[in-house]
């Protein structure tokens, strides 16, 4: 795997910046513009938790090819404090800023793909792959 390109999130901007790379190379490798959505949708939620929880990070985009399959990576990783319980941030509803709590669920449901760990104190890793 080759990265293709990398977004450092350090302030709220760099979230449009994240998307908008995000999109770019979900169009060049063939995404319906409704999967492209579905991306860019996921690194927003990415990049906030990134943003608010974090504090700064960053997102790699990768293009990936598995069996004459084409897809997408992404990684959202940060240094920052850590998730206590995943399994308690994985379900529905729950949230600590007050928002929907629809963030790494909703992640998990767009992708094909999802994996998070995570360490208190030494930050969070996420990893999701869309196929096209």
């Amino acid at each position: 795997m080759k990265t293709q390109s990398t977004v450092n999130i350090n302030k709220e901007l760099d979230i449009v910046q994240a998307r908008q790379v995000g999109r770019d190379i979900a169009k060049q490798i063939g995404f319906s513009t409704v999967n492209q959505a579905r991306i860019t949708t996921a690194i927003s939620e990415l990049a906030r938790n990134i943003y608010l929880y974090a504090g700064k990070g960053q997102i790699s985009f990768e293009v990936i090819v598995s069996f004459n399959q084409k897809g997408i990576i992404m990684i959202a990783a940060d240094s920052g404090p850590g998730i206590n319980d995943i399994r308690l941030v994985l379900q529905d509803g729950y949230t600590t800023s007050g928002g929907l709590g629809a963030g790494l669920p909703g992640v998990k449901r767009l992708m094909d793909e999802f994996d998070i760990q995570s360490e208190s104190g030494q930050g969070t890793t996420v990893k999701a792959i869309k196929w096209v």
